[in-house]
């Protein structure tokens, strides 16, 4: 019987690395796709071509459609997962290695293009001078 160890961490920071990578290369696919798509729909439209084939067209096109906010989800958790391991005790003494490098500089990509709150500037309502159950 094998006796299972414990995964080695710059293994799993690699393969959490390369998962996000993999999902970030499939939303931009996706969307790229829906572009492509509609493009020729138009095109195919504009050359009143068959309307069956648009029909059937349009159909494809919801597809791609449906199959970007999935990417994106697991994107997001992919991420997620990783910046948990990233910030988890397993991976301190790895800053030097290139999987930790690829892995800060994918994270850093994610939070410049969603906006991350935590670099945003967020104004907080003074509730000091309300009366317990009264709204503001």
């Amino acid at each position: 019987m094998k006796k299972r160890s414990l995964p080695d961490p710059q293994r799993q920071l690699m393969i959490k690395t390369k998962a996000c990578q993999r999902l970030s290369k499939e939303v931009s696919y996706y969307q790229d796709e829906v572009d492509e798509n509609e493009e020729k729909i138009k095109e195919m439209k504009d050359q009143n071509r068959n309307p069956y084939d648009i029909k059937k067209f349009q159909e494809v096109l919801g597809e791609s459609y449906m199959m970007i906010p999935d990417s994106k989800n697991r994107l997001e958790q992919a991420l997620s997962d990783l910046t948990t391991y990233v910030e988890s005790a397993e991976v301190k003494g790895l800053e030097t290695n290139e999987w930790y490098v690829q892995a800060q500089e994918l994270l850093k990509k994610d939070n410049c293009q969603t906006g991350d709150i935590s670099t945003d500037i967020v104004e907080e309502t003074d509730v000091s001078g309300l009366q317990e159950g009264e709204a503001f």
